[in-house]
């Protein structure tokens, strides 16, 4: 999870990774739509990779990047670990006021 939220933690690299929700794409594709170099945009890509939210699919000379949909599923379990302590604080908050409430 660290290396997710690392790798996000930069707001190109979140562009980029948002850009590859749009489907698959090669690099040059990808430079194309975004305010950043070929080069810069591998560098991402690269590091996206690493922290195993993109896959690669090389074709020939052509690597075609997607997003990787099990990418996301240890933060998303981190993030549901907190949305659950509270809505667990809420309902005790909820039970404790009935139980004043003349």
């Amino acid at each position: 999870m660290n290396s997710t939220l690392a790798a996000l933690a930069d707001p190109t690299r979140r562009l980029v990774f948002e850009t590859l929700r749009e489907g698959p794409s090669p690099v040059g594709v990808l430079a194309k739509k975004l305010p950043v170099t070929r080069p810069a945009v591998s560098q991402h890509l690269k590091v996206l990779n690493d922290a195993g939210l993109v896959t690669v699919d090389v074709r020939g000379t052509r690597r075609i990047y997607a997003v990787d949909p099990n990418g996301l599923n240890d933060l998303r379990t981190w993030l549901d670990g907190f949305w659950d302590d509270v809505l667990t604080s809420f309902a005790a908050e909820i039970i404790s006021t009935k139980d004043t409430t003349p």
